[in-house]
């Protein structure tokens, strides 16, 4: 450790064999509750009350302007129950943010013009209030892209851990 205290919010789980892990868990806690924040208010100041989840998944099928399969969508955000991608992408529809269609049996899911710009408009926001306060402060670019690493390798190990725990 740094020499500075650790700040847990369970001691019964920090007195074991990896100590900063608690750590880093009260931290994603913390990261998690104020992202969850951060996407639901810059959606309301992009024009729209939308569920973080809603605006994740509005995002997911933007990205590229390509349509998406429900599958996919829920594969790229973790998602395991299906029922909450498709609950939201109703409330897309309606709003008329996203637009489906059919493949053969597959549902589709494209972002219609309006989904476009709504989405323009959350990078607007995104960029003056949040972009330009990270870009003049630490962490660079470049340890903002090591520190997304690490999360994406710790949510391998704790999908495997809950695997693991499932067969308990």
């Amino acid at each position: 450790m740094s020499g500075r205290p650790a700040i847990v919010s369970s001691a019964h789980l920090a007195d074991g064999a990896a100590p900063a892990l608690s750590e880093l868990e009260f931290s994603l806690t913390l990261a998690a509750t104020a992202y969850q924040r951060w996407i639901g208010r810059c959606a309301a100041a992009a024009g729209l009350s939308l569920s973080p989840l809603e605006v994740l998944i509005l995002h997911t099928v933007r990205h590229r302007d390509r349509f998406k399969r429900l599958a996919d969508i829920a594969l790229v955000l973790d998602i395991d129950d299906i029922h909450l991608v498709t609950y939201a992408l109703r409330k897309l529809e309606k709003a008329g943010l996203v637009s489906t269609r059919r493949d053969g049996k597959e549902k589709l899911v494209g972002a219609t013009a309006s989904g476009r710009a709504f989405c323009g408009r959350y990078r607007e926001v995104r960029e003056q209030i949040l972009s330009a306060s990270v870009a003049e402060a630490e962490p660079n670019g470049a340890t903002l892209s090591d520190a997304a690493a690490l999360l994406r390798r710790l949510s391998g190990q704790y999908n495997q851990a809950a695997r693991a725990a499932a067969t308990l």
